[in-house]
């Protein structure tokens, strides 16, 4: 006997009013009705990014956008129990599309985008704040997906020198780097935040490298393969999944 299939996910960003009517965002509206083809009567579940979810019926589609009749907010929690910020030098086109909705899906808890010597996209402050919001959007859409009902916080961009000087008390800081000693099997499970640092298309300079060290940053391997900038990251989120988290 098949399950049935889960109701579409909708993220509203405004307060949800239990039991109430609510208008939902023009993208969000478009979304439903153009790319989900939903109808007035078809089930959705809402979330408002900050752990409720709320069992809804589409009430309208217009012109003017989708109308919902909401129930009472659930707060669930599908988070991972590792907290893992992942500083990621900014790579090209869709490789950093693909990264931030991955590392999403693993569970991040934020993503820090940087810009770094052999950063191959260079953004000028106005594109890098509208980057920014595309991959706000894509880590929103990511969290429709996979069930998340905590949005990650995507970060503004941020010079690879002016953030390495940032650091929280407490927390673990990793950065891969090929040929390191250590691999994460070595090290004890965190009981902190951990900070993951991953370069872009050629990874990060000398400079860069040492600079990392000399704030604390422990270099760790992944195997004996150079992996790509699209695939390293996510590679070690999965693994820290594993070795101390909820896989």
């Amino acid at each position: 006997m098949s399950r049935s299939k889960p109701p579409p996910r909708v993220y509203l960003p405004d307060d949800i009013p239990a039991h109430g009517v609510c208008v939902v965002p023009p993208e969000q509206s478009h979304h439903v009705s153009h790319v989900l083809r939903l109808a007035a009567g078809d089930a959705v579940t809402a979330f408002d990014g900050r752990g409720n979810e709320y069992a809804a019926t589409i009430a309208r589609i217009s012109k003017q956008g989708v109308t919902l009749n909401v129930g009472e907010p659930h707060a669930v929690s599908r988070e991972s129990t590792l907290d893992i910020v992942l500083a990621q030098g900014i790579s090209s086109g869709d490789r950093m599309d693909y990264t931030v909705q991955k590392a999403v899906e693993l569970g991040v808890r934020a993503i820090q985008p940087l810009a770094t010597e052999r950063s191959v996209v260079r953004l000028a402050p106005e594109r890098a704040a509208r980057r920014a919001a595309h991959w706000r959007g894509i880590a929103v859409a990511a969290c429709e997906q996979c069930g998340r009902n905590v949005v990650p916080e995507v970060l503004p961009v941020a010079a690879f020198t002016a953030w390495l000087g940032t650091r929280a008390p407490g927390e673990l800081r990793l950065t891969l780097m090929p040929g390191a000693e250590a691999r994460l099997s070595d090290l004890e499970r965190p009981q902190g935040r951990i900070v993951l640092l991953a370069g872009p298309e050629g990874g990060l300079s000398p400079r860069e490298r040492g600079d990392a060290q000399i704030a604390g940053f422990t270099p760790v391997r992944l195997g004996p393969r150079v992996l790509r900038t699209e695939t390293a990251a996510l590679a070690a989120v999965a693994a820290m999944q594993t070795l101390w988290g909820d896989f």
